[in-house]
């Protein structure tokens, strides 16, 4: 029996994390296997960095369905089809039922663009300077029912320079992203990161509400 993690990746556009992630297994920084991609949208680049990596992947079109749960219920039997352990949501563009999260609880880990708890939502670079922030990064934290406020395993964060604008920081912002994603499936792989009920352990010690930080100078 292998003893390689097995996950299920999430997408809905361009797949730049999930790209950062089969680069990461290619070069056996992560004893891992990507058991299936998944798609709400048919036509996703994600999709074919998946097929150019012989990833089998599933397009479940979210339209199609006459309710949240209903498509939550076959985005759950295909990942369960697949045999994976954890599910990574990576630009995944959909609000899980509770059903969903509670079925999936501890298992389903989510990467948002902001220094969380601050600037939950959308636009998060644009708030960010427009609130005068001197730091700014990326999140992967635990997925619950309450939107991008599940606990925080990992943050990488840098510092707004003052030419920075919305893109730059965006781009910026992406390069995080496809440090600490691949960094966090990796600790899971390897056993250094456990996730219970009651808390989050890496390398043995409780991770604190903001989880790890990590500060990218040359980014």
């Amino acid at each position: 029996m292998s003893d390689r993690l097995k996950i299920a990746v999430l997408i809905s556009g361009s797949g730049s994390n999930l790209q950062a992630i089969i680069d990461a297994i290619q070069k056996n920084d992560i004893p891992c296997d990507i058991q299936l991609v998944v798609s709400n949208q048919a036509f996703a680049y994600g999709l074919k960095r998946a097929e150019y990596a012989n990833l089998k992947t599933k397009i479940i079109d979210h339209t199609t369905f006459p309710d949240r749960l209903s498509f939550d219920q076959a985005v759950g039997a295909a990942i369960d089809q697949a045999g994976a352990e954890v599910i990574v949501l990576a630009g995944f563009m959909r609000i899980f039922s509770n059903w969903f999260v509670n079925s999936y609880r501890d298992r389903l880990i989510n990467i948002h663009p902001s220094l969380l708890p601050k600037f939950k939502g959308l636009e998060t670079h644009k708030r960010a300077l427009s609130a005068g922030e001197a730091y700014h990064g990326a999140s992967v934290h635990l997925v619950t029912t309450e939107l991008d406020d599940g606990p925080i395993i990992l943050q990488g964060r840098i510092t707004i320079q003052p030419n920075d604008t919305v893109d730059s920081l965006e781009n910026r912002v992406h390069k995080v992203e496809h440090k600490i994603y691949p960094t966090v499936i990796q600790w899971l792989a390897t056993r250094r990161l456990i996730i219970t009920k009651s808390s989050i352990i890496l390398d043995h010690q409780a991770l604190t509400t903001i989880g790890k930080v990590i500060d990218y100078e040359n980014i």
